[in-house]
């Protein structure tokens, strides 16, 4: 199925301001928390699907690339909804309701207000072809990061077991109540004593010393939608670095490199094929093969072509990113004119020369180019 507008889930429009976002998802996270609609499915799917919408909207790089290329930009590797689970949408919450707001089933966010550790993003590079960009591709890839110890499965402790800091009694902050003349004002502060986390481990593992995680090489599949371009950046949520003691993992991030292709230039969805014809050619007409993505064509020269004219092949572009439709492949004819001809060829030219159809109609304006291209994409 496909997915929803972030706008439009919302209720914002594409010129929201970050506080407008806020406001919107706040409102949102209230009337559908799993808290104030228990057993319900939907309400947990609307819950879910704002979060979502907020993670991308809120973050001024990845709205950038919805706005540009859509879901593909922001989760084109990625299904359901965007990675997401409940810890990714309570570790949220800090920022929306001040810690302040209950978690999922009842319990605050780990264990009221605990701090949870979050795993650093990764950015790697792919490069593509245009036939791997024309069809979309997996590309396996390795990736040198942090991942969670095999050892004592992530928690940094090596019989498992934790201890409640004592400072913080397991909250992970301090808060300070203060009488000012503006009525109470609440600071919350951070444990320094578990920074944060409101446990302390009993007994570190001797393969990662009690981080939780270790670096190692992971092999990572990754699905690109076609009709990608240089310098789109699509994201796998969880699949960055792992998150020191069960915290919640980073982003891979996939920024796309385009190769290069011998004969095709893209511009936009559309490839420009440049193709040089004889003089006779140009004249009497022909037939051509001329490369395609994935194949070639043939395509018919009318007889009296002129040099500048641009043929279009509807349909043998690249497809749209956000699958609306395909773009053409637009083939630039020129008319070679040979710099060395013999004596009899000179004749030739002598004697077409004072024929009045090769003499060019100063009252016709052959256009150029760069001419037709612009009134193609008007």
């Amino acid at each position: 199925m496909a997915k929803r507008d972030y706008y439009e889930i919302l209720g914002i429009s594409k010129n929201a301001s970050d506080e407008d976002i806020k406001k919107a998802y706040r409102k949102l996270a209230i009337k559908y928390h799993p808290d104030k609609n228990p057993d319900d499915k939907q309400a947990e799917e609307n819950f879910k699907e704002a979060a979502e919408a907020y993670e991308i909207l809120s973050n001024a790089d990845k709205r950038q690339r919805y706005n540009q290329y859509g879901h593909a930009g922001v989760g084109g590797a990625s299904a359901g909804h965007g990675g997401m689970n409940m810890d990714d949408i309570f570790s949220q919450f800090g920022d929306i309701f001040g810690g302040a707001f209950g978690g999922f089933g009842g319990s605050s966010r780990g264990g009221g207000g605990r701090r949870v550790n979050r795993g650093s993003n990764l950015r790697v590079k792919v490069k593509l072809n245009l036939t791997e960009i024309s069809n979309g591709v997996e590309k396996k890839i390795k990736v040198n990061k942090y991942v969670a110890c095999k050892t004592c499965s992530g928690s940094g402790a090596k019989s498992g077991q934790y201890d409640t800091c004592k400072m913080c009694k397991g909250t992970g902050t301090f808060t300070r109540v203060q009488q000012t003349i503006l009525g109470a004002m609440q600071t919350q502060t951070t444990c320094s004593g578990c920074s944060g986390e409101g446990r302390i481990i009993k007994d570190k593992c001797n393969s990662c010393h009690g981080d939780g995680v270790i670096r190692d090489e992971e092999v990572i599949s990754i699905n690109i939608p076609a009709g990608v371009a240089e310098g789109m950046q699509l994201s796998m949520q969880g699949k960055g670095n792992a998150a020191p003691r069960g915290g919640i993992n980073g982003d891979l991030l996939i920024a796309i490199e385009e190769e290069e292709h011998p004969h095709l230039k893209r511009e936009g969805n559309h490839l420009i094929y440049s193709l040089s014809i004889s003089f006779p050619d140009a004249i009497l007409g022909s037939s051509v093969e001329i490369p395609t993505v994935d194949s070639k064509v043939k395509i018919k020269i009318d007889a009296g072509t002129q040099g500048g004219k641009v043929l279009r092949l509807k349909g043998k572009g690249l497809p749209d990113v956000n699958g609306y439709g395909r773009g053409d492949l637009l083939v630039e004819i020129s008319v070679f004119t040979p710099t060395v001809l013999s004596g009899e060829e000179k004749k030739v030219v002598e004697q077409l020369k004072t024929s009045k159809n090769f003499e060019p109609n100063p009252n016709k304006k052959e256009k150029g180019f760069f001419d037709r291209m612009k009134e193609y994409f008007d």
